[in-house]
């Protein structure tokens, strides 16, 4: 006779029971949905985000909205799953050095429509910063087109209303002024992004497990995929790796996270500088 799974979360300490069958169950489930690999020390974090979801949707136990939403759940639902589950962490001109490259990028570039692509948007500060760069290095009305996606509908659409707080880490005194309006009386301590810097910027929903990569329409010049892969077991983040290679164009660069090294795929990319790759 087997032994009973252990319990992961216990009910008398925690509102819902979080079995071990449970989480592996999660863990294949949001593996298949966006390619994410949840590592066996992730059940407090699993539990405190999907926790929030059984409350609203008024299920009592994890087993329970597991199987309504693998027997029928809706694709509201489905994305109300991705969205707990992945992890937005951001700031404006986070790992600079990429910006300071990206001015000589784009001015190499200039003479041609620039299509950008920022694939891991979150709530909006790394694709502002990069219209913020072109804005400064080219003029707001530069032909340059800065697709941002993200796989969670909610952080999308914190950032396409480009509203933040007015203490946003990695601002400067004249960025703010020059690129942000500054709210009054009910609005006040917040920030907007200034009409003609959002006009460089599209957002749409995009899940990289998906197989319509067309989708995303003309091959880009640059793509900036930080931080990203670490979410990723290796044959998902080749897979990935090739689908951004056929949407690039050939000599484009890829911007990856500082944790991230894809020197194994030099029949894709090849070391250009720091974290910084060129399609073969």
């Amino acid at each position: 006779m087997n032994a009973p799974l252990p319990v992961l979360a216990n009910v008398a300490e925690q509102e819902f029971t979080l079995s071990a069958a449970d989480f592996e169950r999660i863990r294949q489930l949001i593996y298949q949905r966006a390619g994410i690999s949840l590592h066996a020390g992730k059940q407090a974090m699993v539990y405190s985000r999907l926790s929030r979801r059984l409350r609203e949707t008024g299920f009592r136990d994890f087993s329970s909205y597991l199987q309504a939403l693998e027997r029928g759940g809706s694709d509201q639902e489905w994305q109300e799953f991705v969205n707990c589950l992945t992890t937005n962490l951001t700031a404006f001109f986070r790992e600079e050095h990429h910006f300071h490259a990206l001015v000589e990028d784009l001015r190499a570039r200039a003479s041609k429509p620039i299509r950008i692509w920022c694939n891991a948007a979150s709530t909006g500060e790394e694709p502002y910063s990069l219209a913020m760069t072109v804005a400064e290095t080219l003029g707001s009305s530069a032909q340059v087109k800065i697709i941002c996606s993200d796989i969670d509908t909610k952080v999308l659409a914190t950032a396409s209303r480009g509203v933040y707080g007015a203490d946003a880490r990695g601002l400067s005194p004249e960025r703010l002024k020059r690129h942000f309006l500054r709210g009054t009386a009910q609005n006040e301590g917040f920030i907007r992004i200034k009409p003609e810097l959002a006009r460089l910027i599209e957002f749409r929903s995009f899940n990289l497990m998906s197989a319509s990569w067309s989708a995303l329409g003309d091959p880009f010049d640059i793509v900036f995929c930080r931080n990203v892969m670490i979410y990723f077991d290796n044959p998902t983040q080749r897979k990935v790796l090739e689908h951004t290679h056929a949407a690039m164009k050939p000599g484009g660069l890829l911007y990856v996270g500082h944790s991230e090294n894809f020197t194994d795929s030099r029949d894709l990319f090849r070391l250009r500088g720091k974290t910084i790759y060129e399609r073969v």
